[in-house]
């Protein structure tokens, strides 16, 4: 949640960050692509977990038909809040005139289909999601431009699409469904793993990661399957370092999913059992992922605003509409050292709210409705 708002805080106030791809090695800097490319490790983790959290929650119900229940209300409120809340947070329109479906709508849909599969297996579960990891990438290459219902029906599923459905709206699959769900459904068949004895518990998310991280380092060598960016030979051995792991993620690789996962693994290998202040700290973020989420965006969204105003422009000046966040592309934003303050001053800012929240909740569980925020 942290290494999240990072990102979002580049996107909205970096000088380049509307003219240029952070991960284009011919335009950025190590610095960049780094800023860029550690945020990757966020959504793979979020949908992985939240397969993970519902194993957890029906293992630990006394009625699986109330949990199941609840993960639809879940999913349809997170869908509600993508195209509501969210939405007016991210592109700060009133006029909603860009609609974008992305990763917490695609948790919202994922936990909906997941409450329907529960009763299998979990070993089946995981061997559809591995299969959908492993073989999505062969379909990527399918496309429907001359049918737009079908266009548009594939898109949802498999691939990033943008369609302009009239001059003042647009909407667009940033994160297809299907890649994203079957990275759900192996977090969910992997429950027990988080349910084990903590020493057996943490040799095994160890070697897990040890294993993913091997298989995509002999794959990525192989340079013919799993990606859509070949790596290349670069101008220095650090920028083809770059080129080597500088990976696809709309929709997610085969190759970007086994990275990001395998140093999941190799994180909550290393802090499994850890107790002190940073994690403490740390964990309350976690907490209230939700809550945290949509004040984040709100926060960092109020402060691009007051940096375009803090630089000369004017409302008239700030442009709405299809990807574009109210910020005029020439002559605005800061370089990089102060994204890096300005993201710390967010995070920091809102843990004394998080903090307030995260014991609102504990010392109010008999309000339902807690639950869904």
């Amino acid at each position: 949640m942290v290494i999240m708002a990072l990102d979002h805080v580049r996107d909205l106030m970096h000088t380049t960050a509307l003219t240029q791809d952070p991960t284009n090695l011919d335009t950025t800097t190590t610095g960049l692509f780094l800023t860029r490319w550690i945020t990757h490790l966020c959504a793979p983790t979020f949908v992985f977990l939240s397969g993970t959290s519902a194993f957890i929650s029906l293992r630990n119900s006394n009625d699986p038909s109330a949990g199941r229940k609840f993960m639809v209300k879940r999913g349809l409120w997170l869908i509600l809040l993508e195209f509501t809340v969210i939405t007016l947070g991210l592109w700060a329109d009133i006029k909603f005139r860009m609609m974008v479906f992305q990763v917490i709508g695609a948790i919202g849909l994922g936990l909906i289909c997941l409450s329907l599969m529960t009763r299998l297996s979990s070993k089946t579960i995981g061997a559809m999601g591995l299969i959908i990891i492993l073989g999505h990438n062969l379909v990527q290459g399918i496309s429907f431009n001359d049918n737009i219902p079908l266009r548009v029906f594939w898109s949802f599923l498999f691939r990033l699409d943008i369609f302009p459905v009239t001059p003042d709206f647009t909407f667009a699959v940033l994160y297809p469904f299907i890649p994203w769900f079957g990275i759900m459904l192996v977090g969910y068949a992997s429950g027990n793993l988080f349910l084990q004895e903590e020493n057996k518990r943490r040799k095994t998310l160890f070697v897990t990661s040890l294993t993913i991280l091997s298989f995509f380092i002999l794959l990525r060598f192989g340079n013919f399957y799993g990606d859509p960016i070949p790596w290349k030979i670069q101008k220095n051995p650090l920028f083809t370092l770059l080129s080597f792991i500088n990976i696809f993620k709309y929709p997610p690789s085969l190759l970007y999913t086994s990275l990001t996962l395998g140093i999941m693994f190799f994180i909550l290998a290393a802090v499994d059992g850890v107790r002190n202040k940073f994690t403490a700290i740390i964990s309350v973020y976690g907490k209230v992922p939700l809550f945290y989420y949509i004040l984040h965006w709100y926060l960092v969204h109020s402060l691009m605003f007051l940096l375009m105003f803090y630089q000369g422009f004017a409302w008239k000046d700030l442009p709405f509409g299809a990807f574009q966040f109210g910020r005029p592309p020439a002559g605005s934003g800061v370089e990089l050292p102060y994204i890096y303050i300005i993201w710390a001053f967010v995070v920091i800012s809102l843990y004394p709210l998080c903090k307030w929240y995260n014991a609102y909740k504990a010392a109010h569980k008999e309000k339902k409705w807690l639950r869904y925020i």
